[in-house]
């Protein structure tokens, strides 16, 4: 999901907009600061904000976008990008002035390296680093991990009593018939996905035992038994709206998605508030509040804005109008 990209076509030069950009429409939320945003440091700041076009990316562009409209800006909403590529680009350039993006999928699919680094500190550190040569600063990040996990219903956590990866793969050498995996295809094939993670747990789970499928699918699967364990995102609302048993991943093998702010080096310079202005909600972020966040619009069926501009009330970063 962090890591799907827009499809290039062969011998052409395809811009953001290609991707997804496009003219994108004023946020008119009628906000004033609440914790964040006194003194209305970024009044006269005409910004733009962006995101990929998944539940949780739509959610976090939306804070983004509400908190500079409660500290002044003017703020233009270009969320909804295909894949990442598109939505990094036009921070990149300029087209836009900032997004949520995740550590390990910078570190991984935009700067190309192959080994993830196992402390999350460590890994937003060397994106920080890698990423000041290319316009980009990335701010402090929150607790949200939104990486791999496998999950299991209740009563097949009650029958084989998994905690941990370690867990799983002591009960695939045990009773090799009891694994069965639902997983989409890409994990199914990535490095950082299935195959890796048999290599570093010393899984072998059986072809036969293990079915594709799409990812909305998966989760139900799981829920209804149908496969034991089900390949997950760990911030994804449906955990807890059907009740799942995530595993550990006690030999930290699936790397660090920790969401930042990665934000154009040169609106920050312009506009150094930004940085304090999302400090404090970046660190109320972490897996618990994305969960309810994102059933609030994958299973209540709720706007992403609405959901995001409730939340930072709540949260008492922005007051009405």
């Amino acid at each position: 999901m962090r890591g799907r990209t827009c499809l290039w076509l062969a011998g052409m030069l395809v811009s953001a907009s290609a991707c997804g950009l496009t003219s994108g429409s004023p946020m008119v939320d009628d906000v004033r600061p609440g914790s964040i945003g006194r003194g209305l440091p970024l009044k006269g700041a005409d910004l733009t904000v962006t995101s990929k076009e998944f539940t949780e990316q739509l959610i976090l562009g939306a804070i983004m976008g509400i908190a500079f409209e409660a500290a002044g800006a003017d703020v233009l909403d270009r969320t909804g990008i295909q894949g990442s590529v598109g939505a990094r680009e036009a921070v990149k350039s300029g087209d836009a002035d900032g997004m949520y993006e995740y550590t390990g999928t910078a570190w991984i699919t935009h700067l190309g390296n192959s080994e993830p680094i196992t402390d999350p500190k460590e890994q937003w550190q060397a994106v920080r680093d890698a990423d000041l040569k290319n316009g980009l600063t990335w701010l402090p990040p929150a607790a949200l991990n939104n990486t791999y996990a496998l999950a299991m219903n209740r009563a097949n956590h009650k029958k084989y009593g998994t905690k941990t990866l370690s867990d799983v793969a002591a009960l695939s050498k045990r009773d090799p018939g009891a694994v069965t995996l639902c997983v989409e295809g890409e994990f199914a094939n990535r490095a950082d996905g299935l195959p890796g993670m048999q290599k570093a747990y010393g899984m072998n789970v059986p072809a036969g035992n293990i079915t594709q499928m799409d990812t909305g699918i998966i989760y139900t699967q799981a829920a209804k038994g149908s496969c034991t364990y089900g390949e997950v995102f760990t911030t994804d609302g449906r955990i807890r709206s059907m009740n799942l048993a995530v595993m550990q991943d006690d030999g930290k093998f699936f790397p660090n998605y920790n969401a930042a702010p990665e934000i154009n080096t040169k609106a920050l310079k312009k506009w150094p508030a930004i940085a304090d202005v999302l400090d404090p909600i970046t660190r109320k972020l972490d897996n618990t509040v994305a969960q309810e966040l994102n059933a609030k619009v994958d299973v209540a069926g709720e706007d992403p804005h609405q959901v995001a501009l409730d939340w930072l009330k709540e949260e008492g970063f922005v007051e009405e109008g």
